[in-house]
């Protein structure tokens, strides 16, 4: 009797778990489906500007010539990120913004080149198609609650997922690996909703982890703003924004701290949040395959005399940069996201029959019932 009612309990856990969950699952992975390929369709809708294949002998200029020419372009306006792409070598992205606070769609990159300093492109905030579709599987258009909200439903498709191999397992033991029976619709596509969610359970364990991680991307950076950054910082607080030393010099010297790590992007100092009055804000990744995932950002004070400051990144934000190219997929190149886009679309299939499973159960009534309670007729997991 106590393995019964532990069963009926882990039933009840992975209904109630999955049908709260499920629409919204539902959208997630509609939703996901063309964000695992967002770098392609951003270049075929041309959202985002491709330099030619650039070939050059002679080595890169200097940063801070490039960052001059940048300016040179666009006078008067407020350099606020200069950005390295690992997709497009020999190219630098100087981000700039009419006003030192960035707007929204007032900010713009242009796309340099590293060896001429000549302006590529230009490439300009625009919510498209894909942007919506972003926001979609991210916050539901509701910003930090939006997003909470999702770590909630994620919370739970875990719970569906360990509830559902628990009730799913004692009945694997009487079929075949694979068995789909024919004697009625509905059983069917139980057998196919148990075989497609025991096939992807890893999968959508590890998806649903770390998608619910990511929502918590925005309270573990104020956090360790909060709690990191003031006491390093507290000395300037307040103090004008300063102007920026040389960038090459500031790269040499966090190199020089740093020797494996790979140079990323430079914040130029602001009187934002996301950087310092009074610092360059060097971010750099590891060169190994996990390491490549992690970034570290260095404080260099304009002051160049001054030692290079290294916070400390706690374990919490190295988990939430590792999740976030695991959620994607988009770590393996083009065949891992294909990979990914098939996984997802069997997820849709196991949301979809779930959905139709739970509403001919409450159609058909206690029939159903009686039929479920038999060995053969497994609940759907």
């Amino acid at each position: 009797m106590t393995g019964t009612r532990a069963l009926r309990i882990w039933s009840k856990v992975h209904t109630w778990t999955s049908l709260i969950s499920m629409l919204f699952m539902l959208l997630l992975a509609i939703t996901g489906l063309p964000l695992i390929f967002h770098e392609e369709i951003a270049e075929l809708t041309e959202e985002r500007f491709v330099p030619p294949n650039l070939i050059h002998q002679a080595p890169a200029a200097p940063v801070d010539d490039v960052l001059r020419a940048a300016q040179a372009s666009r006078p008067g306006d407020h350099v606020l990120f200069v950005t390295w792409r690992d997709e497009q070598p020999g190219v630098v992205v100087v981000t700039m913004s009419p006003t030192p606070k960035p707007m929204r769609a007032q900010f713009y990159r242009l796309v340099m080149d590293a060896h001429t300093k000549a302006v590529l492109g230009e490439e300009r905030p625009q919510r498209g198609v894909m942007d919506i579709i972003l926001l979609l599987h991210k916050n539901l258009l509701l910003d930090l609650p939006g997003e909470l909200f999702l770590g909630a439903m994620g919370l739970l498709l875990v719970a569906s997922i360990v509830s559902g191999v628990v009730v799913y397992a004692p009945f694997m033991r009487r079929l075949d690996f694979g068995t789909v029976r024919q004697r009625s619709r509905r059983l069917k596509w139980l057998d196919l909703h148990n075989l497609f969610g025991i096939v992807t359970t890893v999968w959508l364990f590890v998806v649903g982890g770390t998608g619910a991680i990511n929502t918590l991307a925005m309270p573990m950076y104020d956090y360790w703003r909060g709690q990191v950054l003031p006491p390093l910082l507290a000395a300037h607080r307040g103090e004008p924004v300063a102007q920026a030393s040389s960038l090459d010099q500031a790269v040499a010297r966090v190199r020089a701290a740093l020797p494996d790590g790979q140079l990323t992007s430079i914040t130029m100092p602001t009187a934002e949040n996301f950087g310092s009055p009074r610092h360059l804000v060097v971010w750099m990744k590891g060169d190994s395959a996990l390491t490549a995932l992690i970034a570290t950002p260095t404080l260099v004070d304009v002051d160049q005399t001054v030692a290079v400051l290294v916070p400390q990144m706690p374990w919490y934000l190295t988990l939430l940069q590792m999740s976030r190219p695991l959620h994607f997929g988009d770590y393996g190149g083009l065949p891992l996201k294909i990979v990914w886009a098939l996984l997802d679309l069997v997820c849709i299939v196991v949301l979809i029959t779930g959905l139709y499973l739970w509403i001919a159960k409450q159609r058909l009534g206690g029939s159903v019932r009686s039929r479920t309670a038999a060995p053969s007729d497994a609940r759907p997991a």
